[in-house]
């Protein structure tokens, strides 16, 4: 009897090590009774007592509620608030339309990003929030709009000063990392930016986010199981921007294929055990 009840177990156990965590954190609908806390990096990671993005506030929506993507630490949710107040203060913009920020406990996601996984990380829309009563149906269906022209290397018709001005207020926040934009938008902003320019070191240029920004705060003071991203270079990366719209304009030409260098490995869903060891504590708190 002994005998069977530890074989039944030595099965078991390899079993549910090989779970990718994407299931299993993707199978939470709320987040953990704990003390907030993000635990590891922003694409290997979980966060403790995240806390909910009302669906409806004073000065945002949160779209894609099917997702159930709109959980964060309590200083992202903080943020959402301040810069959709100031984002209802612009001109045609009654606030922010937010699209994922995290799962209820973080973690590897089940679709898309790789990141967003410590609650620390925040896309939102470009389309100006001009209306705050769609219904939940209204919100899965409702798209942004692309505000990138020649593949990303200027903006479009639908930029205003009112999306450079948001981005600004954002990346003046201090708690923000890094912001990522299309590479045009980073260069006609460069262009635009007057005075004081340090805040435009926090953002960079990166493919697609031509139809939202995305904003990645930094780890909170006192979080020492949450790993910071490197701080941006130095200087206000406006260079390094055009550079990126000018390879869009004028492509390399494409590197040559060594036929006889191996196939790359498909990359590897996370187990729970590649992640940090409190997200096994957060998956099973309450």
């Amino acid at each position: 009897m002994v005998a069977s009840i530890c074989i039944v177990f030595a099965l078991a156990v390899p079993a549910s090590a090989a779970t990718p965590a994407k299931q299993l954190f993707g199978a939470k609908d709320s987040g953990s009774r704990q003390a907030a806390a993000p635990h590891g990096s922003y694409a290997k990671g979980c966060v403790a007592g995240a806390v909910q993005l009302p669906e409806t506030g004073p000065t945002w929506q949160a779209m894609r509620l099917s997702r159930n993507r709109n959980w964060g630490h309590p200083e992202t949710i903080d943020f959402i608030e301040k810069l959709s107040r100031f984002a209802a203060r612009q001109p045609g913009w009654n606030g922010l339309y937010i699209g994922d920020i995290s799962q209820p406990r973080g973690g590897p996601m089940t679709s898309g990003h790789r990141s967003h996984q410590v609650g620390l990380d925040i896309d939102i829309w470009m389309r100006p929030a001009d209306r705050l009563t769609y219904n939940r149906s209204q919100r899965e269906k409702l798209s942004s709009i692309s505000m990138r022209r020649n593949n990303g290397a200027y903006v479009n018709s639908d930029w205003t000063r009112a999306h450079h001005d948001i981005i600004k207020a954002a990346a003046q926040d201090k708690r923000v990392a890094r912001i990522f934009v299309f590479p045009g938008a980073k260069v006609q902003m460069c262009k635009d930016a007057k005075g004081d320019r340090r805040w435009l070191r926090k953002i960079r240029p990166w493919w697609g986010h031509h139809y939202h920004f995305h904003v990645r705060l930094a780890c909170p003071r006192g979080a020492r199981g949450c790993v910071d991203q490197d701080r941006p270079p130095r200087g206000d990366g406006c260079e390094a921007a055009q550079s990126w719209v000018n390879d869009i304009l004028n492509p390399p030409p494409p590197k040559p294929v060594d036929p006889n260098a191996p196939a790359p490995k498909p990359r590897r869903d996370y187990t729970l055990s590649d992640l940090p060891r409190q997200c096994a504590a957060v998956l099973q708190s309450d």
